[in-house]
């Protein structure tokens, strides 16, 4: 109730509402949007912390009389704003909690910018005045007491809002009963502000009481309909408790939000459910139809309900799965790749044979641009589900996985929750792309959340944070891609089954350039066959002087910038060609009457331009201007890619003593490394240099040791470190390079420095080596004679142990490359020098009958 014996200044702050009103006694939220409201919330009430600064006057604007424009309703109430709630960034967003004191007249406006001030006049005294003592408004008073407690007897007492409704008719003062009754069951705007202007109580409950009467009259027609009647009450009831001030909702006809949630209902019914899900959804919908839209678990509880039902529960698709189609599909889209084929077709043939397969998942690792992703695609197809990629390239938070908990703002489900949901059946081909690239944090790590994900034993009950319920992940087919295995968690990958997929050969590459990159970059260039003519010899040589890739994506970038220089001459040879407007409606009515698809556009200048695809063109008007078809050849790559970014062959880099070529695998494919030494007059010992890790730097150690100890044998000086030092770089300074595979460059470099001889040009070579001069075997054979091929080596030295990494390698790099299988580092040095070093190859080889011999 409004305190008594209070006076309010005669200048006041005001508010202005759009559609609401506030009464004396009463408390109302009030949501700040206007500038003005806003200036003076920032004004008055955010920086001044005096109490007078509180009190301000909530006007009411109200419609014109002629229906035009909006005016400021001359009586308001002066109310204390007991909260103010809301931020300043990025917008301002205020909402005020205001409780009304008394009625004033507005005098005059006083000040209007940043916000309305004005001088006011009060209208009622706040003393007590005890009505009873005039027997006719006491007896006014009394019927309407007695007319309000028949709408409480008609409600439910139990629900907040009719309680405060029962307490303000028994306890309100004569002079407050009306605003009381008044702000609690509401009304349109214009009998509140009728309520607001009778300043005489008399006349003011008489204002009020047809109000309640209308009340009870819509409950009693609501009540008269018995087929609805217990439905309708329970959800008028739950919507006065949600505002607690106002019971007008409840006699209102049912709305939206009502046939909204008939519609879950039924979605919830034909959703086919399990029952534990569908005992849930049923618990959510009956919260929800208790609940008011503007509360906050109403959108939370309605958004879950949603998720509910469009999950595919039991719905999915029928499997088509036929040998001989996949291999087919699988070598149309994909040239090469034959034992990852070969995998996949017997990944599918036990799936055929049995119908169901709850093996390892299929994890795809390879360098960037060899068709991982493709693949997966294509298994897709061939199965006949539908495909849903999930990168999870930078994911450091395990809620990406899990889903976080509906109580947080914002909670969402799981990715793999929200790809089901988006493909709409329960047995997709789901890719889990990149892996590898996974990281961890503060919010846990998302690489264990996969682990039930991914277990086709747990993957039955898998339980999204969010959701909160079992859902059946078995029938999905899950298939991962990375480029280096070395980032995945062991627990994980123990759970897939990986397929190398290697870089591919130059015949490869110059075969899926011709199949697969041309014909694509000619679609969409608007190019044809007819126009433009790339021979294969062309894309070799694109291949070989601007690519260096395990992939075929720069080989494509490099195509299409070919066929856009083809499709600019294109373009300016029919350019000239102009038409009137009238010429332009002529070719346009001419082409709908053919069917043809060239579409004419006439620009602001009136001029005419063709935007048809030149395919569709007549190539005999193209001939008219150009000579056709256009065949690439090595000037025009030359004056469209630029000079050459590669050039083959290393011969100019190791023609000087102190270099050899390495072999380095890198997760995106083989690398050529050209490693460097010299020396200088010095006692700094063996500098290295380049960003090594500790296994090279204790390989360059091991490779100096075996050095001295055969110094003798290799002619060199006995003390040949004395008063100088040797200084070794590996190139590309920027990137960090370890591992075991550069003991046999190092050793080679040395010995080349140390003798003044040098390395032949043609040669590359890896592995590792021990004290002994043992070589040890080392990985990525495959790739790293890929990237020897690419750069036009011809000799390549490996470790006689990876001899059975040599059944990879397909043979059409086997008949260009010479493989010299060593055991020893005399091996090395006889196949890495023109001469050889003969007086270093008995001891190697007593070295190596004294370790068979021990085995």
């Amino acid at each position: 109730m409004a305190p008594s014996h209070i006076s309010i200044p005669t200048k006041l702050p005001l508010l202005v509402v759009s559609n609401g009103v506030l009464f004396p006694g009463s408390t109302i939220r009030i949501p700040v949007t206007t500038v003005r409201n806003v200036n003076l919330v920032r004004s008055r009430l955010t920086s001044d912390s005096r109490l007078s600064s509180t009190v301000i006057g909530i006007v009411t604007k109200e419609p014109g009389k002629d229906g035009k424009g909006s005016t400021i309703h001359e009586i308001g109430t002066a109310g204390v704003v007991v909260q103010v709630t809301g931020t300043s960034w990025p917008r301002p967003v205020y909402t005020l909690l205001v409780t009304g004191l008394c009625r004033f007249r507005l005098v005059s406006i006083i000040q209007e910018h940043p916000y309305l001030m004005a001088t006011i006049k009060q209208l009622e005294d706040l003393k007590n005045v005890d009505g009873e003592d005039d027997a006719q408004l006491a007896e006014l008073v009394a019927e309407f007491k007695e007319t309000a407690q028949k709408l409480i007897d008609m409600l439910d007492i139990s629900v907040p809002g009719v309680a405060k409704l029962k307490t303000a008719v028994e306890q309100a003062p004569s002079q407050q009963l009306a605003d009381a009754v008044a702000a609690l069951i509401g009304g349109s705007l214009l009998e509140r502000l009728q309520v607001l202007d009778a300043l005489d109580v008399g006349a003011r409950i008489r204002v009020t009481l047809p109000l309640l009467l209308r009340h009870i009259q819509k409950l009693k027609d609501i009540q008269e309909d018995k087929s609805e009647e217990k439905e309708k009450k329970n959800v008028q009831m739950i919507r006065l408790s949600r505002g607690g001030r106002n019971l007008s909702p409840m006699l209102d006809p049912p709305d939206d939000g009502d046939n909204d949630i008939t519609d879950l209902a039924e979605r919830i019914k034909s959703a086919n459910m399990p029952e534990e899900a569908a005992k849930a959804a049923n618990k959510e919908l009956s919260r929800l139809k208790r609940m008011a839209p503007h509360m906050p678990e109403y959108s939370t509880t309605r958004n879950y309900l949603e998720l509910l039902v469009d999950l595919p529960w039991s719905s999915s698709v029928k499997e088509t799965c036929h040998i001989t189609k996949a291999r087919s599909d699988l070598d149309a889209d994909h040239y090469g790749l034959e034992k990852v084929k070969r995998r996949v077709l017997e990944y599918l043939a036990v799936r055929q044979l049995r119908g169901d397969l709850k093996g390892p998942i299929l994890c795809f690792v390879g360098p960037p641009g060899v068709g991982k992703t493709s693949i997966a695609k294509s298994i897709a197809t061939t199965l006949g589900r539908p495909y849903h990629r999930m990168s999870l390239g930078g994911v450091s938070d395990q809620h990406d996985i899990r889903g976080h908990r509906r109580t947080y703002v914002g909670a969402m489900p799981g990715r793999v929750i929200q790809g089901l949901r988006s493909v709409k059946v329960k047995n997709p081909v789901m890719l889990l792309d990149e892996i590898d690239k996974l990281g961890s944090g503060i919010h846990g790590d998302p690489g264990a959340a996969l682990l039930e994900v991914l277990d086709p034993e747990q993957n039955s009950t898998f339980t999204d944070t969010y959701l909160n319920l079992p859902f059946d992940l078995s029938q999905v087919l899950f298939v991962a891609t990375a480029n280096s295995l070395t980032t995945i968690p062991t627990p994980l990958l123990d759970r897939m089954e990986v397929i190398n997929v290697p870089g591919y050969t130059q015949e490869e590459k110059v075969m899926i350039g011709h199949l697969h990159l041309l014909p694509k970059q000619l679609r969409e260039h608007g190019l044809s066959n007819d126009i433009l003519n790339m021979p294969k010899e062309v894309i070799a040589t694109i291949i070989g002087e601007y690519t260096r890739e395990a992939g075929v994506r720069t080989l494509e970038r490099k195509i299409g910038a070919l066929c856009r220089a083809v499709a600019v001459q294109v373009a300016e040879s029919t350019s000239g060609e102009t038409k009137t407007p009238q010429e332009v409606e002529v070719a346009e009515e001419q082409a709908d009457l053919s069917g043809d698809a060239n579409k004419v556009v006439v620009t602001a200048e009136g001029q005419a331009k063709e935007q048809a695809l030149p395919q569709h063109q007549s190539t005999t008007q193209l001939r008219e201007h150009l000579e056709l078809p256009i065949v690439v050849d090595q000037k025009m790559i030359h004056n469209i890619l630029g000079p050459p970014i590669f050039q083959s062959g290393l011969a100019g880099r190791v023609s000087v003593p102190g270099v050899a070529v390495g072999l380095a695998w890198t997760p995106v494919g083989g690398e050529v490394m050209v490693v460097e030494a010299s020396r200088s007059p010095g006692d700094s010992g063996l500098t290295l240099t380049g960003q090594l890790g500790s296994v090279m730097q204790e390989s360059a150690k091991i490779a100096l040791s075996w050095v001295r100890q055969h110094a003798y044998l290799l002619q060199l000086e006995k003390d040949f470190m004395k008063d100088e030092e040797i200084h070794m770089h590996f190139p590309a300074g920027a990137i960090s390079k370890d591992g075991p595979s550069a003991g046999v460059t190092i050793l080679t470099v040395l010995v080349s420095l140390l003798s003044s001889r040098c390395v032949r040009p043609d040669v590359a070579m890896t592995g590792e080596i021990t004290l002994n001069g043992v070589v040890l075997p080392v990985g990525g054979i495959k790739e790293k004679l890929l990237a020897a091929h690419r750069a036009g080596l011809t000799t390549v030295i490996i470790p006689a142990a990876n001899k059975k990494d040599l059944t990879d390698i397909p043979n059409s790099i086997l008949n260009e490359i010479e493989v010299v299988l060593v055991n020893t580092a005399g091996e090395v040095l006889t196949a890495a020098f023109e001469d050889g070093f003969p007086d270093i190859v008995p001891e190697d080889e007593a070295v190596m009958k004294t370790l068979r011999s021990k085995l």
